[in-house]
């Protein structure tokens, strides 16, 4: 099986959780700037992870998602993911627990990576997931890669 797994990151941590998926599925790892969008077709399994950033994935991956050409990854398994803030450290932030209450499953970063992936034609091998940072620029929650490292392996 051919897998790619494909991240943007801003600290460092989701390149991390991006690393375990790799190992997880033996797949290749590469930053979205390193991968033109044109080259994804002919794989088996793309994954594609981002930072939460303004309630979406960052602006540099959603671009980068924008520019998949129609019918690339038509029949590909995909999987999103993102990393993010647990429930208790939202309800301490007045506007942003507002928001993630408003918006639900639309606020996180890998809910809009799927709907992308799923809009170019790819086939989603399992919900989108959340793996958890403590602050802004973390560092992740203990297990975290290894849950993460289970998600994947169950793709």
């Amino acid at each position: 099986m051919h897998a790619l797994v494909i991240y943007d990151s801003m600290y460092g941590n989701t390149e991390k959780i991006a690393q375990a998926i790799g190992a997880a599925v033996g797949g290749q790892v590469k930053r979205v700037d390193e991968v033109d969008p044109a080259e994804v077709g002919g794989i088996d399994l793309l994954i594609v992870g981002s930072p939460t950033q303004r309630f979406n994935a960052t602006s540099t991956l959603s671009d980068w998602l924008e520019r998949i050409p129609e019918g690339a990854i038509t029949g590909t398994r995909v999987a999103a993911f993102d990393t993010r803030f647990k429930q208790e450290k939202i309800d301490t932030a007045g506007p942003l627990r507002f928001f993630v209450k408003l918006w639900g499953k639309s606020a996180w970063a890998a809910t809009h990576i799927a709907r992308f992936l799923k809009q170019k034609g790819g086939t989603l091998a399992a919900q989108p997931e959340g793996f958890y940072v403590r602050d802004t620029e973390g560092p992740l929650y203990e297990g975290e890669l290894e849950r993460a490292a289970g998600w994947a392996s169950a793709l």
